[in-house]
């Protein structure tokens, strides 16, 4: 049976000291769900009796409506049309296995092997040697930035370790500090994920810190003029992590200090992932053993260097780890088409 869907998150109680909890809608969205997903209708039945301490007959009545409910039988016409999208995935992912996985290093890229071989074909690449006469790599030191901009207001993500869904819940891990200070605490801690600079941020950080984008090259090969808001910096101490998840547009990370490891998976697997919450997936990168139903599936994996820059094509699934005190530039004003978000779902609950 496919795995089923959370139960409601209730407050339980004692069946015989209190009155059964009424089957509301949220519990009626469940059974829904399930039954759509190929559950067995006797189990739902069951996980009623358990949790809501309901008799067996009212909990087989309760599914049997379900089951009846014209309702549905239209969504389940909906989910043999996403069945049918999901097989054409699961054909690429077939078909992506007949060549051996590879994530490529090519030197001095041309744009025109970059879009032929990799933009339009949406495949990953790791482009060398564009970076060697880069200012940043030789400037950006952390005591030459803690010196140059200490007294400037940033914005950091902060309270990262006691929320598990600190990606999802960004807005609420904002805190406003100076530089100078932010970079002691990287200083005093050689390793956390509690605190990190990221594009979550960048609004306000591409403004305070604007006379750092003078100190990275416009890669003209690759990219258009780019505009006061273009360019995201991602600042932090070795230990970061940024758990799955997928961009809603092809994107540069350009490697100016410090090591990424970064870990990789294409689009035709999203059926995979679990991916229930807009572009994040419930997915540990660092211990992909805690996930043998993703045994089969292939992961790229690879270390960014400092001087590299990962082409990530839209769509693609990625886990990246800081190894060493990191910075990294990302782009994504691209000279080819780079807006997608426009047909992306607006209600991000799937």
């Amino acid at each position: 049976m496919p795995k089923q869907s959370d139960a409601p998150n209730y407050a339980w109680h004692n069946a015989k000291a209190q009155p059964a909890p009424a089957i509301g809608d949220d519990w009626r969205s469940w059974i829904a769900e399930n039954l759509i997903l190929g559950g067995s209708p006797d189990e739902l039945a069951g996980q009623l009796q358990r949790h809501l301490g309901i008799s067996p007959a009212l909990a087989a009545q309760e599914v049997q409506a379900a089951q009846q409910s014209p309702y549905l039988q239209g969504a389940r016409r909906l989910r043999n049309r996403l069945q049918k999208r999901d097989w054409t995935l699961s054909i690429a992912s077939q078909l992506d296995k007949l060549l051996p996985a590879s994530l490529p290093r090519r030197a001095q890229l041309s744009s025109e092997d970059l879009l032929r071989e990799y933009y339009a074909a949406n495949r990953p690449v790791i482009i060398t040697g564009m970076l060697e006469d880069c200012a940043a790599r030789s400037k950006w030191t952390l005591e030459w930035l803690g010196t140059e901009f200490a007294e400037r207001l940033v914005e950091v993500q902060f309270g990262r370790d006691s929320d598990a869904d600190y990606e999802m819940n960004s807005i609420a891990h904002k805190r406003e500090m100076r530089f100078g200070d932010y970079v002691q605490l990287m200083q005093s801690q050689s390793r956390s994920n509690d605190f990190y600079m990221t594009a979550n941020n960048h609004s306000r950080n591409r403004a305070a810190l604007v006379e750092l984008w003078d100190d990275v090259p416009g890669l003209p090969e690759y990219l258009a003029p780019p505009t006061e808001a273009d360019g995201f910096l991602w600042f932090g101490p070795a230990g970061t992590v940024t758990p799955f998840h997928h961009d809603l547009t092809n994107n540069f990370m350009m490697q100016i200090v410090g090591r990424k490891r970064v870990k990789l998976i294409a689009p035709w697997d999203t059926p995979r992932l679990r991916n229930h919450r807009h572009c994040f997936a419930p997915i540990d990168g660092r211990d992909l053993s805690q996930h043998p139903e993703l045994s089969d599936i292939t992961v790229l994996d690879c270390v960014l260097e400092p001087g590299e820059i990962l082409f990530l094509p839209v769509g693609w699934w990625h886990f990246v780890e800081a190894l060493d005190v990191s910075i990294t530039i990302a782009a994504t004003h691209f000279r080819w088409n780079n807006r997608y978000v426009d047909s992306y779902p607006i209600d991000r609950d799937f």
